[in-house]
């Protein structure tokens, strides 16, 4: 990225022969892009990062489509970019939402789609792996029930690039692709969305007529060439290799499930190879996360993107685990991760719930 951060410094939308020269390396990421994707380059929209591109697969195209129709579907489980998309436009703008439930495991059922959608519905979207305890969703399956039915279908995959098998955006079955670079080791604030030509949601940005009009600003030329780069680069095969991450998953597991009051919510199949989550009766997360950060261990209690947030997991609830979603642990592995890292978690980890049941019990008798 650092030639693109002082060399190649104009703005891809001047006319100015730095600004040409700028706009020329932005198309050529773009190009670099789609063929990567598979994919047009015109299909390709250079965005923020996830929460940037969830919002603008909803808003735009609820508000293209809603002379159509104003029912949307989600499930119970997807990230708050989405959750929040979609509780504004049922609070605010009349639409009318229809939140699928899931199983014990966290996953949505065809047949719930299926039953849930009417002549009246234009929107669904269903991520494909969960961000809080792995579980990777049939969206395959779904996408094709809502193509079946002419139905737009989002999925907002951003836990899926770098971690599981991607070829090309056909596996998704999806009209919009929502995805964010730092989660394969990109840049923090680069990501992207796939817009199936022709469709053309309506901007949620105003000003200039970047991005092909749909997504207005000076374009990030630095930002995006790092996507592009780490798509190229750890993608095709994921970079969180998965044979090393299951073996590790496979001994933390075998370690917290011997722990009394702690309950594994990761499936143990369908489910994120370096994603493992469980419950602690009798703590709390922030607690919890203390503990472990004491001990220099950098776990999450729910989603990374709500860090600090006393509110309970909206996805353990789903999974009806509500005496237990204030005390959710998430350890994340990655492809930097080392089985002396894992065996280190393992011999702390038993005296960091302990201390931390303690203190869940001091805290009841107040």
């Amino acid at each position: 990225m650092l030639p693109f951060l002082g060399e190649f410094w104009g703005n891809p939308s001047s006319v100015h022969h730095v600004g040409r020269k700028a706009r020329a390396l932005l198309d050529d990421a773009r190009d670099r892009a789609a063929k990567f994707l598979g994919a047009k380059p015109s299909e390709i929209i250079f965005t923020s990062g996830g929460t940037e591109s969830n919002n603008l697969a909803i808003f735009g195209t609820s508000r293209l489509l809603k002379a159509k129709g104003k029912h949307l579907i989600t499930s119970a489980v997807e990230h708050d970019a989405v959750l929040r998309s979609f509780d504004y436009l049922e609070k605010k703008e009349g639409f009318e939402v229809t939140r699928l439930p899931v199983n014990a495991e966290g996953r949505v059922a065809p047949d719930d789609l299926k039953k849930a959608i009417r002549a009246d519905t234009t929107l669904v979207s269903i991520m494909a792996a969960n961000n809080e305890i792995g579980t990777i969703q049939p969206v395959a399956q779904l996408g094709a029930i809502c193509r079946d039915r002419e139905i737009i279908f989002h999925s907002d995959t951003v836990q899926w690039f770098g971690k599981e098998p991607f070829e090309n955006f056909g596996q998704f079955n999806a009209d919009l692709v929502s995805a964010c670079a730092h989660k394969f080791h990109g840049p923090k604030g680069a990501g992207f969305l796939y817009i199936k030509s022709p469709l053309h949601p309506d901007p949620v940005f105003f000003g200039g007529g970047h991005e092909n009009e749909r997504r207005a600003g000076t374009e990030n030329l630095a930002a995006s060439v790092g996507l592009v780069s780490a798509l190229e680069k750890f993608v095709k095969p994921p970079v969180f290799e998965w044979e090393k991450l299951k073996l590790f998953s496979a001994k933390l597991l075998a370690a917290v499930e011997k722990i009394e009051g702690c309950e594994i919510v990761s499936p143990r199949e369908n489910s994120l190879a370096n994603t493992i989550s469980f419950v602690v009766r009798g703590a709390d997360g922030i607690t919890l996360m203390a503990g472990l950060d004491m001990e220099g261990i950098c776990a999450s209690s729910g989603s990374a993107c709500s860090a600090g947030s006393l509110e309970p997991s909206h996805v353990i609830l789903s999974i009806g685990k509500s005496e237990s979603a204030n005390s959710l642990v998430r350890f994340s592995l990655g492809r930097d991760s080392t089985i002396e890292e894992v065996d280190f978690v393992i011999s702390v980890l038993p005296e960091v719930i302990s201390r931390a049941q303690l203190a869940g019990k001091a805290t009841s008798r107040l």
